[in-house]
């Protein structure tokens, strides 16, 4: 196993918007390779609590939490239920949260995980350890929710085509790995020299939506707009367009002031609950890209928490949900 700490995708750029101070209490909100909690660490006097849904992610992070003296609490959990975890640990408030959201890149490395149409394994994707597999929503879904679900998560123009042909063929033999999607996915979905494989999209819409991915981030930045103390900052790296939307969106609403108008009656105004750090998104710079083309699709955006109250939570997400798909709903 190599020695070397992994840095996140903007990392540095990450922390510095967090801006931790000494003695501080921070949230990291997908621990992975704990890259910014060690970063947090190094701040003197600060205490971290650290989730990840993924228990290799937990049980690896063990010795940070030893050389941590008890400055590092690690909680296997969705980060939607940060809320719920911080007053677990009789914390009232925190001051910052970050988040790097999607799959990791060593997820992605594994095999056995299913993440990756590159390698060969079980089809499965899950970030955790509970819940229906990608093979299970493959088996079991509708024609049209699997179209939906291809076209809405992955962004797939030929989400239909391919739906058609993984119903056609389940019939006849199960998908259970990896490999046997992805060729199926090639044989339906032309590409040209230079394109991304075909199966890209899929085994994307396919991740997203077995781990409730959206609905998931939607959840946590509304939880951490309730813990975290005026003057605290939330900071989030994603790598999906649809992550950075509802990112994008979620500050958006809740910096916005002003937007009456003198000729109509007073409106009372919803005093704006965060204020910017960040107009337009951090992007990784051409040396880091070089080193980690995943760094290419990072956006990075933040805002710090005002002394105003928590607003209402976003309406829920008009998409298919797993749920319901699982039970033919």
């Amino acid at each position: 196993m190599s020695s070397v700490p992994h840095i996140p995708v903007l990392g540095r750029e990450a922390v510095d918007h967090l801006a931790p101070r000494a003695g501080g209490i921070y949230v990291d909100a997908t621990f992975g390779a704990g890259g910014y909690s060690r970063a947090i660490l190094e701040v003197p006097g600060t205490r971290i609590i650290a989730i990840d849904r993924d228990r290799t992610a937990i049980t690896g992070g063990a010795e940070l939490v030893e050389r941590s003296a008890g400055r590092l609490t690690l909680v296997e959990d969705r980060f939607s239920n940060l809320a719920e975890i911080c007053a677990a640990q009789g914390l009232d408030g925190v001051d910052g949260v970050v988040m790097d959201v999607g799959v990791s890149s060593m997820q992605l490395d594994q095999a056995g995980r299913g993440f990756s149409f590159r390698l060969d394994g079980p089809l499965d994707m899950r970030m955790g350890q509970t819940g229906p597999t990608a093979a299970d929503v493959v088996a079991r879904a509708s024609e049209g929710d699997l179209a939906d679900i291809i076209y809405l998560f992955g962004e797939e123009r030929h989400s239909r085509r391919i739906a058609r042909a993984i119903v056609a063929d389940r019939q006849e033999t199960p998908f259970t790995t990896t490999r046997a999607l992805a060729d199926l996915v090639g044989r339906v979905v032309r590409s040209k020299p230079g394109d991304i494989h075909p199966a890209t999209r899929t085994f994307q819409a396919l991740r997203i939506f077995v781990n409730e991915e959206l609905e998931e981030l939607q959840t946590a930045l509304a939880a951490a707009e309730r813990v975290l103390r005026p003057g605290g900052r939330l900071v989030v790296v994603s790598f999906h367009s649809l992550e950075d939307r509802i990112v994008k969106n979620f500050l958006g609403a809740r910096s916005r002031t002003g937007g009456g108008s003198r000729h109509l009656p007073e409106v009372a105004q919803i005093a704006p609950s965060f204020q910017l750090l960040t107009r337009r998104p951090v992007v990784a710079g051409e040396d880091e890209v070089a080193h980690n083309p995943r760094a290419r699709s990072a956006k990075l955006r933040a805002a710090e928490r005002t002394a105003a109250p928590a607003q209402e939570d976003d309406q829920p997400l008009s998409w298919p949900r797993l749920s319901d798909v699982m039970r033919g709903g």
